[in-house]
């Protein structure tokens, strides 16, 4: 052990903790005016954001919340929501994100094991709620949100509720004096879907979150990996604020004061309006979503060339990346996982990187980033080995850091598991660069190990994504006799090129590579089936679990 010196303290010096509260503090300091917006429904500035945040803090107090109580919230993204993020865990209570796509079963397997007393649900999910409340075993109050409120019609409240968020807000007090505590106080949780088995509750401290968010602002406003000024830019989040904390983006924008516009339920129309009408400059979202505003017609008539968009949750393949780039969106990738909070990499573009041309730039882009500031990795073999990071070699990706999950809740033998050696296993196989980019091969369940060679499944999606007419690719691996394993591609086509392109048309593209020595014969995919639609996972991902399962005879035959 080192020998060190602890720097000496008086009786009655005391630093203050690093909490949410610290954070949302700062919103009022310097641009408090600055507006925050939901749909075409209501605006706030500041100063009534902070005033409502307090009013909700009153609420839940009066429906019984104490300190390391839980409070589950069901709700599009919405300024409601944002209230949330920062009433709750200033409050010292537990805020749980539910995941509002995963099944009925699932959520009450979440709620019940997240033990939520208080429940605020917009009435679009109360049918969900109506299936599983009479097995739910904490639950004492539920509110009810609803937009109707703002449009003056009238909001039926069912027997048994607490109220209607909005209406209870306006009888609460907006004085609550959030008070000091221990920052290694749980102030969030949220569970992440598997394989196997029920989903995961990961969870995080006012100290994981506080460091988070200086990590984030740091890279983004101090480096300017995606650029974000908040005198300039206007943010509008469309990764589900259930998803990872939105990837921690609200508490930096909240923080720095900055514009924020918030879309509700996720419309392509009302996306595009907002974008537009509200001149939204910042945004993160998945590959799918990119994909469809990409492909719509009215992205092709509108000028788009302010938009920073950070694409995560999946790989950010060259084909979407050079069609956003072609609309002048200025596309990035992010990497990290539920149990990193999330941000562990972002694509940064040094002096020279910047100067590239574009297409050279892709290349760079579609890579999983730059290893963030303040976080470790390391790649790693089979045997816990160190793997070198020369852009080669290929390891299993794991981390250390000052916001990632100690664990997950409920389940000890899990979470040592996750961080055996003590590092998190992140269950990625990657090659890291000599200056610290991060390049994804794939899952480790996803890797396909076809004649003795490993093949990654996203390195040819790639490919395919790059042909003319594909809009979506995913590719699994399926048993083989003689090989071990071969790939296989299920292919979406862009609209008008149905007949256009076939499977045939497709293999061809890429024996053209494979002939050329561009690409190794292992790439080419055994079959490629043209279908209307990829299954998804509930966040947007690519759900191969359920490729190989239900789509096994389509694939095959």
């Amino acid at each position: 052990m080192l020998a060190t010196k602890l720097i000496p303290r008086t009786a009655s010096s005391q630093e203050q903790p690093l909490l949410v509260k610290t954070i949302l503090a700062q919103s009022l300091k310097y641009e408090p005016q600055r507006e925050i917006i939901y749909r075409d429904l209501y605006r706030m500035n500041y100063v009534e954001f902070n005033q409502r945040v307090r009013r909700l803090a009153n609420v839940l107090t009066s429906a019984g919340v104490q300190p390391g109580d839980t409070v589950a919230v069901l709700d599009w993204d919405s300024h409601r929501y944002l209230e949330c993020f920062f009433a709750v865990p200033c409050m010292g209570a537990i805020l749980h994100t539910i995941n509002v796509r995963l099944s009925p079963t699932q959520i009450l397997y979440c709620m019940n094991h997240a033990e939520d007393k208080v429940v605020v649900i917009h009435e679009d999910f109360l049918p969900l709620l109506d299936a599983i409340k009479s097995q739910l075993t904490t639950v004492e109050k539920i509110i009810l949100v609803s937009d109707k409120v703002y449009q003056n019609q009238e909001v039926s409240v069912p027997d048994g509720f607490a109220g209607e968020y909005e209406n209870l807000l306006k009888t609460a007090s907006d004085h609550y004096d959030f008070l000091d505590f221990d920052e290694n106080t749980w102030a969030t949780t949220f569970y992440t879907t598997g394989t196997t088995g029920n989903p995961k509750g990961v969870y995080f401290s006012h100290r994981q979150l506080f460091m988070h968010t200086m990590g984030l602002m740091t890279y983004v406003c101090g480096y300017e990996a995606v650029p974000f000024h908040s005198a300039l830019d206007v943010y509008m989040p469309i990764t589900p604020l259930f998803h990872v904390h939105a990837w921690g983006f609200p508490l930096v924008a909240t923080m720095l004061s900055a514009r924020q516009v918030y879309p509700g339920k996720y419309e392509p129309e009302m996306l595009l309006t907002l974008l537009l009408r509200e001149k939204v400059t910042f945004s993160h979202c998945v590959p799918t979503i990119l994909a469809m505003l990409v492909n719509s017609p009215v992205a092709k008539q509108v000028d788009l060339s302010r938009w920073k968009v950070i694409i995560g949750g999946s790989a950010l393949t060259k084909g979407l990346a050079k069609a956003a780039l072609e609309l002048g969106i200025q596309v990035y990738a992010g990497y990290g996982l539920s149990e990193t909070a999330p941000i562990l990499a972002l694509t940064y573009l040094n002096d020279a990187e910047r100067s590239l041309p574009i297409d050279e730039q892709i290349e760079l882009r579609t890579r999983a980033g730059r290893i963030a500031p303040f976080v470790d990795i390391q790649l790693q073999d089979d045997e816990g080995r160190p793997v070198p990071h020369d852009g080669h070699a290929l390891g299993e990706l794991t981390t250390r850091g000052s916001w990632l999950t100690q664990g997950y809740y409920k389940e000890t033998e899990r979470g040592e598991e996750l961080w055996r050696s003590g590092w998190l296993h992140t269950g990625d196989v990657a090659a890291i660069t000599p200056d610290h980019w991060v390049i994804i091969a794939d899952r480790t369940k996803d890797v396909i190990k076809t004649g003795g060679e490993w093949v990654s499944s996203l390195a040819i999606e790639n490919l395919l994504s790059q042909i003319e007419g594909v809009a979506e690719s995913a590719v699994v691996g399926f048993p083989d006799e003689k090989w071990g394993e071969r790939p296989h591609a299920l292919i979406v086509l862009k609209p008008d090129y149905a007949g256009k392109v076939t499977s045939e048309t497709l293999k061809t593209a890429l024996q053209i590579q494979v002939s050329t020595g561009e690409i190794n014969k292992w790439y080419m995919p055994d079959r490629i089936v043209i279908v209307s639609e990829i299954p998804k996972t509930s966040v947007g991902k690519i759900d191969k679990k359920k490729i190989r399962s239900e789509m096994k005879e389509l694939i095959l035959t």
